[in-house]
């Protein structure tokens, strides 16, 4: 039994005419009806009743026309599937962020990414590395942005650029007028963290490795970076966090300033991530050059204030 002899009975079942049936499947009457009868002798059934006026199917002949019908219809869609595969940027792909980058390049990613590849809209989830990692193994995510060192045995990772750590601090804080901070101005600082399971945290900690009693890290801890910058304008303590989230428009009210921290490898590594046997490599490009083009606005860290802006970061 064929795809092509199932298509032949189908045929002969909606035109009950063997020469309208053959002219619909492109091929001589003698080739479709020499199909019919033999895939019936290899059934041990009849599939039609035959006359001089009419050819119409018997009624198990109706049962299998039917399935005919539903296995060609399989085919077809498995078909479909397959185009659309060949087609890397005609589908949505799956992001996962970490918190810590989310909130500060999705807004400007998303609508570039929407005007160069419309196909291919971004289905966005924001967790922890781990979790991120889990999901990207069991197949719900195609892709996750971490911070590097990111290391599993069955995924690539493709390094996309360095963001500056920077330090925040209140306008009226004692160290304020200073154009760096270095790791000896903090040794007698509070220090305000994320919180378990961010690796914005590890990070810092690997920076300023001392003990948490001689750092004097405060509770409670932020989970989101909007937390911790009003943690800080309240007087709790200072922080170190991305650049991207330290620029002079980002909060407005609060009165901080941000500055750049002089500290060996002060920055953070982000990267792309994905299964090694993930087939769109096409979107993965697509994706990363459009963070890339998006994220650079934010990598030239200035301590001058924007003009005539009056925000949780002006430096007045």
């Amino acid at each position: 039994m064929t795809l092509t002899e199932l298509r032949y009975i189908v045929t002969l079942a909606e035109e009950q005419h063997f020469g309208r049936s053959a002219a619909r499947c492109h091929v001589s009457q003698p080739t479709l009806s020499v199909a019919v009868r033999k895939l019936e002798e290899s059934l041990g059934v009849v599939l039609f009743e035959r006359s001089k006026t009419c050819v119409k199917p018997t009624a198990l002949g109706e049962q299998l026309v039917i399935k005919a019908r539903n296995v060609l219809a399989t085919v077809q869609h498995i078909k479909t599937l397959a185009d659309a595969g060949r087609d890397q940027l005609g589908s949505p792909l799956a992001l996962g962020t970490i918190f810590t980058m989310g909130p500060y390049l999705l807004p400007q990613l998303i609508p570039h990414l929407h005007k160069q590849v419309p196909g291919m809209p971004l289905l966005v989830q924001e967790d922890y590395t781990e979790n991120l990692r889990r999901k990207l193994q069991a197949g719900a995510l195609d892709v996750i942005l971490v911070s590097l060192p990111f290391n599993d045995g069955d995924v690539v990772t493709q390094e996309l650029f360095e963001e500056p750590l920077v330090v925040i601090l209140p306008r009226s804080h004692a160290l304020a007028h200073k154009q760096e901070i270095a790791l000896d101005d903090l040794r007698q600082q509070r220090l305000v963290m994320m919180g378990e399971g961010h690796c914005l945290r590890g990070q810092v900690r690997a920076i300023c490795p001392e003990p948490a009693a001689t750092m004097g890290i405060a509770q409670p801890e932020a989970n989101s970076l909007e937390t911790l910058r009003y943690m800080v304008a309240a007087g709790l303590g200072l922080s170190i966090v991305p650049l991207s989230a330290a620029s002079p428009g980002m909060c407005q009210a609060q009165r901080l300033v941000a500055r750049p921290l002089a500290a060996p490898s002060s920055q953070r590594r982000l990267a792309l991530a994905w299964r090694a046997s993930f087939p769109r490599h096409r979107a993965i490009d697509v994706l990363r050059k459009a963070i890339q083009t998006c994220s650079g606005a934010y990598w030239n860290f200035t301590t001058e204030p924007e003009e005539n802006v009056q925000t949780m970061l002006s430096l007045r």
